[in-house]
């Protein structure tokens, strides 16, 4: 169990690390790319007018970018130490087959917090 934590530890920073800033994926036209950004960050969806005060976005690509974030972020295998981290879970997670087991490793992690 501890190898299983210490895997975790190393790699959730990594996850957030490989997520490029917002300006640079717009300047490539990677729309997927920010979706999968927010959605890995724990943002809620933008709306398509918040989008486009980025660029002329493509709101196709972003949704499917934004749904496979949305799946790995909502990996109640990690919720524990996203929570223990302190990021703030923004219920992103609702409706998606695992969410209330997401959420309550995620306050297990949140509530473990030194």
């Amino acid at each position: 169990m501890k190898g299983l934590k210490l895997f975790l530890l190393a790699i959730i920073p990594l996850l957030f690390a490989c997520a490029s800033s917002d300006e640079a994926l717009v300047a490539k036209g990677d729309w997927k790319g920010v979706g999968y950004s927010d959605a890995i960050k724990g943002k809620t969806q933008r709306s398509y007018a918040a989008l486009n005060k980025l660029g002329a976005a493509n709101v196709n690509d972003y949704e499917e970018g934004y749904t496979l974030g949305l799946k790995e972020y909502c990996n109640p295998n990690f919720a524990y130490q996203i929570g223990l981290s302190g990021q703030y879970y923004q219920g992103i997670c609702a409706g998606t087959p695992q969410a209330q087991k997401f959420r309550m490793e995620w306050q297990r992690g949140w509530n473990d917090q030194d």
